[in-house]
């Protein structure tokens, strides 16, 4: 779904983020009649899925873009590492400086998968990619220093659409590893839902649209369990953060969904914190 969103933005006029890639990963997958154009999109901006959601897929998108090559230009880091990179193709359409590693972690059919499109299309990394097939469940933190990952220099860490899915324990162990695995100059980005809005907002166009027009019910896949205050436990562990909505970036950039009522939205929460240097 979001591939399918990425490629969506990637032909709109005035686009925030450019995915050339993602139109090929929806044609390769099961979902190969999903819009990957604007004018495939029922009612256009109207339609609530493809429209507004994937308006709000465009949007962060850009925005982690943003964060990942500001913290790797800015600072010293030159280790990023994607958790539940999923079809994400930052290695290959960013232009990362020299020197720069992205680490992609996510289960090993999902990797092959998309191995297979990117060799497909002879497409060549713009960093050095260390794709790490294992399950978030298990050691990834081993897996990643197995495959080169250096704790004692700083690194970029980005969790972006996943937080949500995981039972809360699950969420506070990631979290509480990236920390144990960051040392000062450490940057890291991730997505949360405050618990209400599961509550509030059932009903919402975005997700009754979602259901009806490819037959997945998100509030399925979300974990309901009581969320962890992540972004307060990364601040008494040192860090600094700020927690913005999506609205805030959308009147940044001039582009993106808006609030309205009844709103699947409302409860999102972009986090980014920084380990200080001393």
């Amino acid at each position: 779904m979001v591939a399918a969103a990425r490629a969506i933005e990637t032909h709109r006029h005035g686009t925030l983020a450019r995915d050339v890639y993602a139109e090929h990963f929806v044609r390769a997958a099961a979902s190969a009649d999903w819009p990957v154009h604007p004018h495939q999109v029922p009612d256009g901006d109207a339609n609530p899925l493809w429209g507004r959601f994937a308006r709000y897929f465009g949007l962060r998108t850009r925005v982690l873009d943003d964060f990942l090559l500001r913290s790797v230009h800015t600072g010293d880091a030159r280790q990023v590492v994607l958790l539940g990179a999923g079809l994400d193709a930052r290695a290959f359409r960013l232009d990362w400086p020299p020197g720069c590693v992205v680490f992609e972690i996510d289960r090993e059919g999902v990797l092959a998968f998309k191995h297979q499109v990117l060799d497909g299309l002879s497409a060549t990394p713009k960093a050095a990619r260390v794709p790490i097939p294992i399950d978030l469940r298990e050691d990834w933190a081993g897996a990643l220093t197995d495959a080169g990952f250096d704790p004692t220099a700083p690194g970029v860490w980005l969790a972006e659409g996943l937080l949500f899915y995981l039972p809360a324990v699950a969420e506070t162990h990631l979290i509480g590893r990236v920390d144990r695995l960051s040392t000062a100059g450490s940057a890291l980005a991730f997505e949360v839902k405050l618990d209400k809005d599961l509550l509030e907002h059932r009903d919402s166009p975005l997700y009754t649209s979602t259901t009806r027009q490819i037959g997945i019910d998100l509030l399925d896949l979300f974990c309901r369990e009581p969320r962890p205050d992540s972004a307060g436990d990364l601040v008494s562990k040192g860090w600094s953060t700020s927690v913005h909505t999506p609205f805030d970036f959308t009147r940044r950039h001039g582009r993106g969904p808006l609030p309205e009522p009844n709103d699947a939205l409302a409860g999102n929460r972009w986090v980014f914190a920084d380990k200080p240097l001393p």
